[in-house]
Parts: structure tokens; C-alpha cells; sequence
């Protein structure tokens, strides 16, 4: 069994849709980001850098203790290596995958994330529409490279489906508001479709963990300690010697 610390952002979704077409074995353990979940001592004993999804895996390949993994592009190879599904065995098709999972971690998730948050902070820190220009435009180019990408293949790692379809599909989902027109990448967009009608892509985009707050209900004083709580972190200080 494993557990997967987990709240329904893309990050979180890219592993639960892994799992629903692996057909794993799984618990949801909620990690509310919002609250700060991810930042106490029993989760940052998973993961030091404080960011979800992480994963115990209670029956590692071999046996042994539970193995913990953070970072979603470690643990979709690391489920995929565990299952042998998903990930080609050859040299040249398995680093054709793992390229595109690395470009994935590094360019995609980042600056879509970057982008989502400035487009949403409107002006109350200040005039936004430079970080808003540059990150929208960066969004752009990486569709553009995805689509550039499908242009003569089903799937991003050519004939076969598999872990670079799916952890690239989640951050996709909100190209609207984004500020991207799915219209302007054709072969994207067949991509796309394609994803969202697979079973096991519908079950995993489902998965929740628990109830979602509203937060325009919370009181003012709680709100504000979450906005410090997830907004201009700088570093913890080292446990004590």
C-alpha cells in the first residue's frame, strides 16, 4: 500500500492519474496546503522541502523499511519503475521519457505556476503587467513546444503513452485562464482530447481530500496567517545541535 500525501492541485494530480492507470493501491493522506499542512515536523520528515505530493511506499521492491519520495517526476518513475508500466525498458525509448518528465519539472510546472500567480494577485502588490506579460508569453512558448512536439506522434514520447503524457496534463487543464486560445495549437489540442477521455486520466483528476474550504469565510486574522504562511518564505532555521 502506498500513501500518497496529496491535495488536488496539478502537482497532486499528475501521481493520482499514474496511480488510477497503474490500477496501485493507494491511501489518500490530505495535505491541506492552504492551512499548512505540509509544514509540520511528521510531513517534513517526508519531505524537507515542504511542498506536496509525497509518498510512503509501505512494500518497496526487495523489502526493507518504507521509502519515502518526494518531488511528483521522482515518485511517477519511481511507481512507474515499481509497476513496469508506463516508462519503455530501452535505453533510447526510457531517456526519451525521463527528457520530457525533466522538462516538465523545470519549465512547464514552474512558469505556468508563475504565471497563474500573477495573473491572480491583480495590482495589490504593485503594477503586475510586466511578470503578467512574461509569464503568459512563457506559457505561450511552451504550448507551443508541446504542440510542436505532437505534430507527427500520438504522444509526447512518440508511439507510446506514458509518464510524460500524464505529468504534463494536469497544468494544461487551465489554459483559459492562463490567457491561452487551445484554438492557436492544433495538434495540442488533439493531444488534449485524447487525454481527457481516458478512463484512468477522468479517475485521477477526480480525487479529492475532503471537503474545500472557502476562504473568503475564514476570519480575517486566519487568512492573514495563511497568506505569510505560503507567500515570501525564506529559509527555516536548522534544528538545534
Amino acid at each position: 500500500m502506498i500513501d500518497l500525501y496529496y491535495w488536488p492541485t496539478p502537482n497532486g494530480k499528475k501521481v493520482t492519474i499514474l496511480l488510477e492507470e497503474c490500477g496501485l493501491p493507494y491511501n489518500v493522506v490530505p495535505c491541506n496546503i492552504g492551512r499548512g499542512d505540509q509544514f509540520t515536523p511528521q510531513f517534513l520528515k517526508i519531505n524537507p522541502n515542504n511542498r506536496m505530493p509525497a509518498i510512503v511506499d509501505h512494500e518497496p521492491e526487495g523489502g526493507g523499511p518504507p521509502l519515502a519520495i518526494f518531488e511528483s517526476g521522482a515518485i511517477m518513475l519511481y511507481i512507474a519503475e515499481k509497476t513496469g508500466k508506463f516508462l519503455p525498458s530501452d535505453l533510447h525509448g526510457r531517456y526519451e521519457v525521463i527528457q520530457w518528465v525533466m522538462w516538465q519539472m523545470a519549465n512547464q510546472g514552474p512558469k505556468t505556476g508563475e504565471c497563474g500567480h500573477f495573473r491572480r494577485l491583480g495590482d495589490s502588490e504593485g503594477d503586475q503587467s510586466y511578470a503578467v506579460r512574461r509569464f503568459t508569453d512563457e506559457v505561450n512558448r511552451l504550448y507551443g513546444v508541446l504542440n510542436n512536439r505532437l505534430y507527427d506522434r500520438p504522444w509526447i514520447a512518440g508511439e507510446e503513452y506514458t509518464v510524460a503524457d500524464m505529468i504534463s496534463f494536469p497544468w494544461t487543464i487551465g489554459w483559459k485562464t492562463q490567457g491561452q486560445d487551445i484554438e492557436e495549437f492544433k495538434y495540442f489540442k488533439r493531444w488534449f482530447e485524447a487525454m481527457s477521455a481516458r478512463a484512468g486520466v477522468q479517475r485521477g483528476m477526480e480525487v479529492t481530500a475532503g471537503p474545500i474550504e472557502d476562504y473568503s469565510q475564514l476570519p480575517p486574522d486566519e487568512r492573514e496567517r495563511r497568506r505569510k504562511l505560503l507567500y515570501n518564505q525564506r529559509a527555516r532555521p536548522a534544528p538545534a545541535a
